[in-house]
């Protein structure tokens, strides 16, 4: 199936929609984002409120992480017997979903927050990511807010469908590569969405209609990834883009996703008030954990 989808590029006239917040329209602002959600499953924001000098600072701060010695980022490396995801990992060549050297730490909300898998150096990356968590929090609820609103319902729905939700940080550290072509393999997000920045090194692309687009990178932009929980709440009308991570050859690629997870044990499912004869659920509710489990070896039953 990959290969067959490689045969194909781009088209040049198509790219993701880029959405402008500062629009003073709101509704038209919404319908922008219903209808990339439906179409593309992905799109860029721009002028969203997140301080271009913070997002700066944030980049500074994962780069000064990947620069140290490997004993001081192994400080902060999976812990053993620890079950979770969180924590440093260096680069795997035969992993079959990313070749990236990353780290994994939640962010939000501060009770689910472990300070052992946050690197201690540099001294600013607690003081920087927890600034960028504050605001990434409150994009994350407009864009949930406007996608609600699309599916008729009230501001707050897919926010307390996803119990509020947690949020995850991996930073991704892909260095130059003359062999490897792919440093993150065609994959839909397991969480309900994830809003990516990057160090302006081109890579990621989206697939539609039976091509790969390029994302454009945008200085101080934040891309927009639709994932498998808001497919299965909105019952399918929304789409969970498959992506994957193109390398560079001669450049350092950085990414800094932030993955929007239900919260811990919450059974997540189609909305039940987009439930009609009509309109019969198409996925199974499950909780996020069951859900990863199953997809991961492929035993899921639904859509």
């Amino acid at each position: 199936m990959e290969a067959e989808r490689d045969q194909h590029t781009s088209p040049p006239s198509e790219t993701i929609p880029i959405i402008d917040l500062r629009d003073p329209d709101d509704e038209l602002v919404a319908r922008a984002m219903v209808k990339a959600s439906e179409e593309w499953g992905a799109f860029q924001v721009v002028n969203h409120g997140i301080p271009a000098e913070l997002m700066q600072r944030l980049q500074e701060v994962g780069m000064q992480f990947f620069e140290l010695p490997a004993v001081k980022k192994e400080a902060v490396g999976k812990l053993p017997g620890f079950k979770g995801v969180q924590g440093y990992d260096a680069k795997n060549p035969k992993s079959i979903i990313s070749w990236s050297e990353h780290i994994l730490h939640k962010i939000w909300p501060q009770s689910c927050i472990d300070y052992r898998f946050w690197p201690k150096n540099p001294p600013n990356y607690r003081e920087v990511n927890e600034e960028y968590a504050r605001h990434l929090t409150t994009l994350s609820e407009t864009i949930m807010g406007c996608l609600s609103k699309g599916l008729g319902l009230g501001r707050e729905a897919l926010k307390e469908g996803l119990g509020g939700a947690e949020y995850m940080l991996r930073v991704n550290n892909y260095p130059p590569s003359s062999d490897l072509d792919i440093g993150a393999e065609a994959h839909t997000d397991f969480a309900a969405m994830a809003l990516l920045v990057s160090n302006g090194v081109p890579g990621l692309q989206v697939f539609k209609d039976n091509h790969w687009f390029d994302v454009e990178c945008i200085n101080s932009a934040v891309v927009v990834l639709v994932g498998d929980q808001i497919m299965r709440m909105s019952n399918g009308r929304y789409k969970s883009v498959l992506h994957r991570a193109k390398m560079d050859k001669e450049k350092t690629r950085m990414t800094w996703p932030v993955l929007v997870d239900p919260k811990g044990g919450l059974v997540v499912g189609p909305m039940p008030e987009l439930i009609r004869d009509e309109n019969p659920p198409k996925f199974e509710a499950l909780t996020f954990e069951d859900y990863v489990y199953r997809k991961a070896n492929r035993l899921l039953c639904d859509g």
